[in-house]
């Protein structure tokens, strides 16, 4: 049991593959999972449907027709690509995800489940990171938007004084 276990963990970079923005949500597909817990998306669907009370709006989403046609051609599936995508798939977030593990009970499913939330562990962790960068170098531009403002009045001041003035000057001293 233990070989078919380590012959299934999939690669970091796999899973990261994997994950989609559908909804302004990072999700997985039904038929990615399916393959990643080594059952037919059949299967797998079959499972989640006889358990659909644990899985609610924000663990887990059909996909639209509509979003099913942009998706295909956001990521330009072919014909041979479509197993599976015949109907709208089903996408998990990550706390759909986790809720697999409770629906699929194999070893499998339970070692894949727990890469895969450490996949999304560590992109949450690193989008935190991007944010704080991002907030970091906000601040700097706003310096420096300042700093040119500032360097601007200084050099019309200095055009001003280099330029001699346009209307004549009356003469300073004794007569």
């Amino acid at each position: 049991m233990e070989k078919s276990v380590k012959a299934l963990i999939v690669h970091d970079e796999f899973v990261l593959q994997k994950i989609y923005r559908i909804r302004k949500q990072n999700v997985m597909l039904d038929r990615d999972l399916a393959a990643m817990y080594g059952v037919p998306t059949k299967v797998f669907k079959q499972a989640v449907r006889r358990h659909i009370d644990r899985f609610p709006d924000d663990f887990m989403f059909e996909m639209t027709i509509e979003e099913l046609a942009e998706w295909r051609s956001q990521n330009v599936t072919s014909k041979s690509d479509r197993k599976g995508l015949r109907h709208p798939p089903f996408c998990f977030t990550e706390q759909g995800v986790a809720m697999l593990s409770s629906v699929l009970e194999s070893q499998i499913a339970i070692q894949v489940n727990i890469q895969v939330i450490r996949v999304f562990t560590r992109m949450r962790q690193l989008s935190l990171t991007h944010k704080e960068i991002l907030e970091q170098l906000e601040k700097i531009e706003s310096r420096i938007a300042e700093h040119d403002n500032d360097i601007a009045q200084i050099f019309n001041c200095l055009k001003q004084l280099l330029t001699p003035p346009t209307t004549p000057r009356n003469p300073i001293g004794f007569k």
